[in-house]
């Protein structure tokens, strides 16, 4: 283990810092608990000619939690689901995953489509 990989460890262990969290590959399959660090800056986003402050939620969690991290995937964080927009991030070790996450909402027609 590098010095990296230790520190990395030590940050996602604090209570503090990190936040439990379960995750799901997929929206299918076994939920693991994993810790996360939870963010939610502001993103400008341009309509036309006016610029709208928009809510996010990024998180950072550790790639040694969710080596096969991708769009789609959920996170259930303090009783709130959401899913993975887009493609996931690592840093430049390779041990912090950084995702964009939407709230997730259930398909209203699932149950007619049987």
């Amino acid at each position: 283990m590098t010095a990296f990989a230790a520190a990395v460890d030590l940050l996602f262990a604090d209570p503090d810092l990190s936040t439990p969290a379960l995750y799901q590959q997929s929206g299918i399959g076994v939920e693991r608990a994993v810790r996360v660090m939870r963010r939610n800056p502001d993103r400008m986003v341009e309509f036309g000619a006016a610029r709208l402050v928009s809510d996010s939620v990024v998180l950072d969690v550790r790639v040694s939690d969710c080596p096969e991290l991708a769009a789609g995937d959920r996170f259930e964080i303090a009783g709130e689901i959401s899913v993975v927009q887009g493609s996931p991030r690592r840093d430049r070790e390779r041990l912090v995953w950084t995702v964009e996450l939407l709230p997730w909402w259930p398909d209203p027609y699932a149950d007619l489509e049987q």
